[in-house]
Parts: structure tokens; C-alpha cells; sequence
């Protein structure tokens, strides 16, 4: 057993870490003024400060480290080229997960500097897996480039979404094209006006079994019929740095039917198939989001008294700080298991860990956010640090992705079924 990095993920963090200390970190308080402006304005437009770091980091050349290495091929038929647009760094889950936990330290800029947000890094990995050539050409090229940002449309607000066969949304086939009609909210990104294509999931057979009646299908932003409603808040908070989350309504939204991705009855599968990689990612930054929460916890209790000695004397202080470091470091550890075996036995083989990570990261690290925002008192509950918002992003998670009861569910049953 081996735990030290292996020499290009070593190169590699070396690089993202003199990029985030020369770019991300000093464009915080620039992307904290220019998002309080756009509230204020209801601007869902991407900040300058994100612009700006995306394009630095595309031309240092740290661009799409999510996509692992047995999806980095070329899609056939997109022109000259075609190889170099659709390849990732082609790094291993393994490889990556430590770069995406160092981008989880700025939760709101790094990802989106290097390409490695979601949910278009999602999009791209079912674009990668399922899309025809002409999709990878239309689609993938452009969002691996950065040239456009997307969304995925599978919640519901009238049904319960934790159960992904319970969608509503109609695709029918009309002759050479689909119609579909539905309502979706918590569309991540869909307030963008960045945002050109939405990867939607519906019913095109509602009589079929349970789970082939949905399937997938890609919608352009400005076809007839597609309406965004309003943005949704999170705990008050709209995440305008992303583009928002929206409610959107599609009313006789008429697209080819060559926009549908893999073959009807397949939706279910492919949004398994994409829930996996995005549900370790999403672990693999909220360390990150631990880690900048301790680093915060330590330096604000070393220069605060209180009842006449520095908080950091106070016993109860060390014991969250000793508690915070420990479970940080098991939870590591078992994320680092479970990227190594979606690397050699494939998702389905790592279908334990990756329910266990997504069950025990989110109550981890508000557990630690919960600490550092008592040991900052008022202040850790207002906006002049970042951690009332990384706890309702953090907290979001136990419902995103499948919330933790329904993976518990599951990961009791495995267990069960051993014995």
C-alpha cells in the first residue's frame, strides 16, 4: 500500500498551487464586490473576477482535469483537430482527487478557473460516453474549450426527484423530432446567460419498466418554449458565481430527434452513470472546503481572548481543532479508496464507497464548518468570512446528487444481502 503521489500529480499540484496563490486566492475579495453588485442589480451574468481567472488558467494549460484517463479519447467524425478538443488531462480519479480537493479550498473560483465545475463537468462526461459524433462535435468541443457553460435538468419540483424514475417531464416523439413539456427547479447554472444547452431527463415511455421509461436529450437554450422562471435561492443565498439555480419551464419545446443521447429507455442509466464521478468530485473539493475552515478555526482563535486567555488555550477550542484535523484526515482516506477503485474496478465496483463518501463527507465537514463558525462567533455567521456560505453549500450536498437517507437505504441493503 502506497500513499505518496505519484510524480505528475506532484508536478501537478505544485503548478494549481502557485496558480491559486498568484490568481484564485487574491481574486476573492474582487468576486465578493462584483457578486453583492449583481444582487443588487438581479445580473445573472458571470463575474469579471471568474472570467478573468478562467482565462489564465486555460492558457497555463490547467484545463479539464476531471475527465479520467479511459474517457479521454477523441470523438470520431468532429474534423480536424478532433483528438486535441476532446481530450482531458486524462488524469485518474486517484490523480485527481487531491488537485480537486486543493480547488475546494476556493470553492466559488478554482474549479470554474480550471474548467472543473459542475455541472458541466457532468455534461461533458456524458457527452463523452453517450453522445453521437455530431453531439460531441456541436457540444462537447465547445464546453471543453470554455466557450459555452450548460445545465442538467432532472429535479422536479412536483414530484419527489430522490427517486429519478418519479420525473414527469414528457419527450415524445413527433416524426423527426421530440416534444417535450415539463418543469423542472434547482437547475444549476440556468440563469447564465452564458448557458446555450440544457441536458434534459423526461419520460418517452411512461408504460415501459420502471426504469426504461426515461430518457435523455439535449435542448438549446433558445428553442421556443423554454422559459427560466426565477432563480431559487439556497439558504437565501443565490450563487450568482455559478449563473444561479432556476426554475424552468419547457411548454411544447420542439427539437430534432437527433438530440437524443444513446437510445430511448436509456435516461435512468446514463444519469447513473453520471452521478457517480460527479458525486466524488463534489467529496473531493468539500475537503478542500474543510481544510480552508480549520485553516480559518486556528488563525482566528490564536488572536482572540476571551476570560483571560487566547481561545486557543481554551480546552474545548482544542478539542475541535484535534476532532476537525482527525476526521479531515479518515475522510481522505476513504475518498482516496474510493477514486482508487473507480479507477481499477469501475464504478459498479465501487458503489459502496462511493455511497459511504457521499453519506459521510456533507456531515463531516459542516460538522468542522459548524466549529470554526462558533469559534468566530458573529462573525462566522455574516458575510465578512466565507464560511456561513460554504456551510449552505456544504449542507446542500446531503440533498444533491441522492439525498443520504436514500444512500444509506441502499448501502444497508448491500450489507444485509452479505449475510
Amino acid at each position: 500500500m502506497h500513499f505518496g503521489y505519484d510524480d505528475r500529480t506532484a508536478a501537478l499540484l505544485e503548478q494549481v498551487s502557485g496558480f491559486m496563490d498568484e490568481h484564485v486566492y487574491p481574486a476573492e475579495a474582487a468576486l465578493k464586490e462584483q457578486i453583492e453588485r449583481r444582487e443588487r442589480a438581479d445580473d445573472w451574468s458571470i463575474p469579471e473576477a471568474i472570467t478573468e481567472v478562467r482565462e489564465k488558467g486555460k492558457a497555463a494549460g490547467l484545463w479539464n482535469f476531471f475527465l479520467p484517463g479511459e474517457h479521454a479519447e477523441s470523438g470520431g467524425g468532429a474534423g480536424p483537430g478532433a483528438a486535441d478538443l476532446y481530450r482531458g488531462a486524462g488524469l485518474t480519479n486517484l490523480q485527481y482527487a487531491p488537485i480537486a480537493e486543493l480547488t475546494g479550498r476556493s470553492i466559488q473560483l478554482a474549479p470554474q478557473a480550471f474548467n472543473c465545475a459542475a455541472p458541466d463537468t457532468g455534461n461533458m462526461e456524458v457527452l463523452h460516453m453517450f453522445g453521437t459524433p455530431e453531439q460531441k462535435a456541436q457540444y462537447l468541443g465547445p464546453l471543453m474549450d470554455g466557450q459555452f457553460k450548460s445545465a442538467f435538468a432532472m429535479t422536479e419540483p412536483d414530484v419527489a426527484s430522490s427517486d429519478a424514475t418519479n420525473v414527469e417531464t414528457s419527450i415524445v416523439r413527433d416524426g423527426s423530432d421530440y416534444v417535450i413539456n415539463g418543469r423542472k427547479f434547482y437547475i444549476t447554472g440556468a440563469m447564465n446567460p452564458d448557458c446555450r444547452v440544457f441536458i434534459v431527463m423526461g419520460k418517452t415511455d411512461p408504460s415501459a419498466e420502471r426504469h426504461r421509461q426515461q430518457s435523455m436529450i439535449l435542448v438549446d437554450r433558445d428553442t421556443p418554449g423554454v422559459e427560466a422562471v426565477r432563480g431559487m435561492h439556497v439558504f437565501g443565498y443565490h450563487d450568482r458565481d455559478h449563473g444561479g439555480h432556476a426554475e424552468v419551464r419547457f411548454t411544447d419545446v420542439r427539437v430534432p430527434a437527433s438530440n437524443l443521447i444513446g437510445e430511448e429507455g436509456k435516461g435512468f442509466a446514463i444519469a447513473q452513470a453520471r452521478l457517480g464521478p460527479g458525486r466524488i468530485h463534489h467529496c473531493m473539493r468539500s475537503i478542500g472546503v474543510a481544510e480552508r475552515a480549520l485553516e480559518l478555526m486556528c488563525v482566528r482563535v490564536k488572536e482572540r481572548t476571551a476570560f483571560g486567555r487566547p481561545l486557543a488555550n481554551q480546552g474545548v477550542i482544542r478539542d475541535w481543532i484535534a476532532e476537525s484535523r482527525v476526521r479531515i484526515e479518515q475522510l481522505r482516506l476513504l475518498v482516496l479508496k474510493t477514486a482508487w477503485l473507480m479507477d481499477t474496478v469501475g464504478n459498479r465496483g465501487a458503489h459502496t464507497e462511493i455511497q459511504a463518501i457521499k453519506i459521510a463527507t456533507p456531515e463531516t465537514v459542516n460538522w468542522i464548518l459548524d466549529k470554526a463558525i462558533q469559534a468566530h462567533g458573529g462573525a462566522g455567521v455574516s458575510q465578512d468570512t466565507p464560511l456561513a456560505e460554504m456551510w449552505a453549500g456544504i449542507r446542500t450536498l446531503r440533498l444533491a446528487d441522492g439525498p443520504d437517507e436514500v444512500h444509506k437505504n441502499s448501502l444497508a441493503k448491500a450489507e444485509l444481502g452479505k449475510h
